[in-house]
């Protein structure tokens, strides 16, 4: 809501789990699919314990591709897709992610362009971005590209789940800047997704690797290397387990990132593309005649064949490529040894290495401080990577203990829970890096030796380089009394090399223009100023942003009481002035009191004790608001408009989809009903309870239906549709309805009766029990015989009159009234049985025949002798209602049996 594509990044629609289980969907870098995690949002208990749980999605996998493909009247994702790119390449659309915060001059774009020639992609003249073209009227840009797939996504997850998803954790690779970053947040804006968090994948990796280890860590470091080879790039990272005490929760474990290495295009999708044009090389060597590089549906089923023989070749030493009607009706048959797979590859296998030297040159250890290596991604399962990285990092194996498919998904999943307010989840603290830094850069005017001005360039860090975020900072300008502005852009980018810094695009991020710094200081124009102060949040999705911009200003108040000329007040004045104002009146009262405490420790006591009574005064601060303008310099931002266009025009396919859907769904609807009435008329049970003619009548209409379906069903609208299927059901309701009542009567009589002689069994039971301990009164035994006895007339007289009548006639013993029956006499039954439960035991009255204390005494002896005891009656009156409860209980039994 969880949430690569064979390696662009790896989206999640990162919701949560156990009860109510919302998918985690990534489209994973190690194999261009979705896969699931688990769920999210409305869920039933704040404290349910998080247990990420996955499934399979409609096609019985636990992967659905990233594809989207755009037809005039329709749209098709995952699976469906794919196939289409094999009809019809032009529509179907795969790793569109590369192109995100992408001007038309990127590397990335051309090498997009290359290796699918088959779309047109055109310059957006607003921002200078891509958008893929399919006719005048069908033109998408990346972001909505994605929008569509996370709202296909969402839509998979709420079909399972059961309701409504709106926030998701979005996963990313680490190596996306700002630029890229904010193109994620406007793709999911305009799938009407509330972000809750970008997380970077390697992050969630190794934050689904810690979940499941909480108990081996502990106080000492633990550094894990995880390397990860999707379809698309490569990420190497290193991150350091160990517990840490915390205020709100005590102590927690924690990851903390330490060092980042990447290769944006070394992944599996280059090594099927080489794959592949060398198996369209085999067949134009086989067919001189033909060239099937020119065709792009053959070129399409080369690469999907291609993907096959990679994933074929990782476990055996060679296999036969083949393919039915490749071109022009030709079968292509060839077989590709591993051998020859890794010739093809081997200046990609060289650079296998290069994201653990970056990793362990940012984080400044060595290999002998990682304690393992694990693998992640789809990519990493082909032979030769694992022994070249095996190699380079110099370990005994490689750890292959996590599922390299679902780990970012399922890291996601925990992190959506642990930011939802409807999950507790056990603490795991976080603490990503920002792998790019961030300075700001200003120009002001300096006054040189010979008092000559100039103007002076400078740089602050804002963020080194793998910095923790989130994190806040402020930067205050000290020098500038009037409107000025500064850059914010891209620091020390030098460990990057030429083709990386080309493909990262512009390395100035924003011109910032504060407007009324002048007026503000002429409006407290008695006031010190202390700066300009610039705030910056890195946020959670490691996003940057410019807070606000404020003028700092402090004064003392005009009127000081000064006691003499060497009085401690004047002199705090005086020293506050020598050191350019006052920022803290607390400090600066301390120091003056040690200076005061040392030059009078030859006076008195008493004037000692009257100088600690004297205190500072307070300053008076003033934050004044800045007016800040902003502009964009990498890639510019959607306007609202345009967000809200795209959001619409997203909203309309998704509208325009759901009634294709509806539609389909009342055509099939409509046939199954008509197959399978024409089925069920001559079936045993509905000829006996129709009539010939009745027959006759609905097959003639079924016909009609069935005909009008294949003549002119095809396009007839919705509303067609179910109006026709509702006038056959009105046809057939009355038949429908005689065999489901019949169906019925054999149960519900049943338990008619048997609720009947139980309900006997209980009042004659209790009738029997004595007087003296009755508990139920005579008018209460009378209704439920009443009942009984009206219950059993209605019985048997329903069924006399229902046996006169014909099977194809309309019944009057209809189910619904014997269960009312039924309720009727049980509510009577269970009321007596209630006052039962609850009952107590009339006390018995001790007999006074004479006054006097003789008499008592004879009258005590005499009862004693002849009087049965209480107990006993008590006794005896239980036992009774003991074996009428008894006997209640198995008649209702039985009775529940039989319903």
């Amino acid at each position: 809501m969880a949430g690569s594509a064979e390696r662009a990044p790896r989206w999640v629609l990162g919701w949560m789990l156990r009860w109510v289980l919302l998918a985690c969907w990534v489209p994973h870098a190690g194999t261009g699919h979705w896969v699931p995690g688990g769920g999210m949002s409305g869920l039933p208990s704040r404290h349910s314990r998080v247990s990420p749980v996955s499934f399979l999605y409609r096609e019985s996998r636990r992967k659905t591709p990233v594809a989207v493909a755009l037809k005039e009247n329709e749209r098709l994702f995952g699976d469906s897709a794919v196939g289409m790119s094999i009809k019809t390449p032009k529509v179907a659309f795969r790793y569109f992610q590369d192109l995100l915060g992408k001007q038309i001059d990127n590397p990335q774009v051309a090498l997009y362009q290359s290796r699918f020639p088959e779309h047109e992609l055109m310059k957006d003249e607003k921002r200078q971005t891509v958008i893929f073209k399919l006719s005048q009227a069908l033109q998408y840009s990346p972001e909505e590209m994605l929008g569509m797939v996370l709202n296909y996504s969402r839509g998979l997850a709420e079909e399972f789940a059961e309701q409504p998803i709106k926030d998701a954790v979005i996963t990313v690779p680490a190596y996306f800047n700002q630029a890229e970053r904010r193109a994620v947040l406007h793709a999911a804006r305009m799938a009407d997704l509330k972000v809750l968090q970008l997380i970077n994948d390697n992050t969630a990796v190794a934050l689904n690797y810690g979940v499941f280890r909480r108990k081996d860590i502990n106080a000492t470091a633990q550094n894990i290397m995880f390397y990860d080879m999707g379809a698309g790039s490569t990420v190497c990272t290193i991150v350091t387990y160990q517990t840490v005490k915390t205020k709100d929760s005590g102590t927690q474990p924690q990851l903390q990132i330490q060092g980042i290495g990447y290769d944006r295009t070394l992944g599996g999708l280059e090594m099927e593309l080489r794959l592949r044009d060398y198996l369209a090389k085999l067949f134009n060597d086989q067919h001189p005649s033909k060239d099937v590089r020119k065709n792009p549906r053959a070129m399409a089923k080369l690469l999907k064949e291609a993907n096959r023989l990679k994933t074929v070749l990782s476990a055996n030493a060679d296999h036969m490529a083949q393919i039915e009607g490749l071109l022009d009706d030709i079968d292509f048959k060839a077989k590709v040894s591993r051998q020859e797979f890794e010739d093809l590859c081997s200046d990609l296998f060289q650079r296998v290495p290069g994201p653990v030297q970056q990793a362990l040159s940012s984080a400044e250890m060595n290999m002998d401080g990682i304690d393992q290596v694990i693998l992640v991604g789809g990519a990493t399962r082909v032979p030769k990577v694992q022994e070249v990285l095996l190699k380079a990092v110099g370990k005994e194996e490689l750890g292959k203990n996590i599922n390299a498919d679902e780990a970012a998904a399922m890291g996601a999943v925990y992190q959506a829970a642990a930011l939802s307010k409807a999950f507790k989840v056990k603490p795991f603290m976080v603490r990503d890096a920002a792998m790019f830094p961030i300075q700001v850069e200003f120009t002001r005017e300096v006054e040189e030796d010979d008092k000559s001005k100039s103007l002076k360039h400078n740089k602050r860090i804002l963020f080194q380089r793998m910095a923790p975020y989130p994190q806040r900072k402020v930067i205050t300008f000290n020098r500038y009394t009037d409107d000025f502005e500064f850059y914010v852009s891209y620091g020390d980018l030098s460990f990057l090399n030429q083709d990386d810094l080309r493909i990262f695009g512009s390395l100035n991020l924003t011109t910032v223009r504060l407007k009324g710094v002048g007026e503000s200081f002429k409006k407290h124009s008695d006031y010190e100023s202390k700066g300009i102060k610039a705030h910056f949040n890195m946020d959670e999705s490691g996003v940057l942003s410019l807070d606000r911009v404020s003028a700092a200003l402090c004064v003392f108040p005009s009127f000081v009481p000064v006691y003499g000329s060497e009085g401690p007040c004047l002199k705090l004045i005086l020293y506050s002035l020598l050191q350019g104002g006052i920022c803290d009146p607390k400090e600066e009262r301390e120091t003056v009191k040690e200076e005061e405490l040392s030059k009078s420790s030859g006076t008195d006591a008493a004037k000692a004790e009257e100088e600690k009574k004297i205190k500072a005064p307070k300053k008076q601060k003033v934050v004044h608001e800045i007016t800040m303008e902003l502009d964009v310099n990498d890639v510019p931002d959607l306007l609202e408009d345009e967000l809200k266009s795209s959001m619409k025009k997203l909203q309309d396919l998704t509208v325009r989809d759901l009634e294709k859907q509806e539609r389909e769904k009342s055509a099939n609807s409509l046939e199954s009903f008509i197959f399978e009435t024409q089925d069920k008329l001559y079936q045993e049970e509905y000829l006996f309870v129709s009539t010939e003619q009745e027959r006759e009548e609905i097959s003639k209409k079924l016909s009609e239906a069935s005909n009008w379906m294949e003549e002119e069903g095809y396009a007839a609208a919705t509303k067609e549709l179910k109006d026709k299927l509702a006038e056959l059901k009105k046809l057939c309701r009355n038949l429908f309805f005689r065999v489901e009542e019949r169906r019925k009567w054999p149960e519900r009589l049943a338990a008619l009766e048997s609720l009947l002689n139980h309900s006997n069994i209980f009042l004659k039971g209790a009738r029997m029990i004595p007087e003296s301990d009755q508990i139920f009164t005579e008018v209460e035994l009378g209704t439920l015989e009443k009942a009984i006895n009206e219950t059993m007339v209605w019985k048997n007289e329903t069924l006399a009159e229902q046996n006169k009548l014909s099977p194809a006639e309309k019944p009057v013993l209809l189910s619904k009234d014997i269960e009312l029956k039924i309720a009727g006499l049980d509510r009577e039954v269970q009321y007596l049985l209630n006052k039962a439960k609850f009952a107590k035991p009339k006390p018995k009255k001790e007999k006074n025949d004479t006054k006097s204390d003789s008499g008592k005494n004879a009258t005590a002896t005499s009862e004693s002798e002849n009087t049965i005891p209480p107990t006993e009656g008590k006794q005896e009156g239980k036992e009774q209602l003991g074996t009428m409860k008894k006997a209640e209980a198995g008649g209702e039994s039985r009775k529940n049996d039989e319903l």
